[in-house]
């Protein structure tokens, strides 16, 4: 049986896994900075094609890749909602682009 968690436990608690949070955070804006650079060179190539920023196919394939790959505890649900965001700023950024392209 775990002893009783004392203020001072639970504050130590508090300050490790925030430290870790911060830490990982700045880990994902690195991974989506990557994956924005990515989206980028992929509007490039649709504009050259000729292709729709929208391709709701290839949006149901990432979604599926995401939640196939999710171990939890996050449920599937809020990862394709968070997954969602992603996908629409990066059709905001590819929209932005051939629009400028454009004039």
């Amino acid at each position: 049986m775990n002893p009783a968690m004392t203020p001072e436990d639970a504050q130590r608690l508090l300050a490790e896994n925030r430290a870790k949070i911060d830490s990982l955070d700045r880990k994902i804006v690195d991974l989506l900075n990557e994956r924005t650079k990515m989206a980028v060179e992929i509007g490039r190539a649709k504009s050259v094609l000729t292709s729709p920023v929208v391709e709701p196919r290839r949006e149901e394939n990432v979604f599926r890749n995401v939640t196939v790959h999710n171990k939890g505890p996050m449920p599937d649900e809020a990862l394709k909602r968070i997954y969602e965001c992603i996908i629409l700023e990066m059709r905001a950024l590819q929209n932005m682009r051939r629009e400028s392209e454009q004039q």
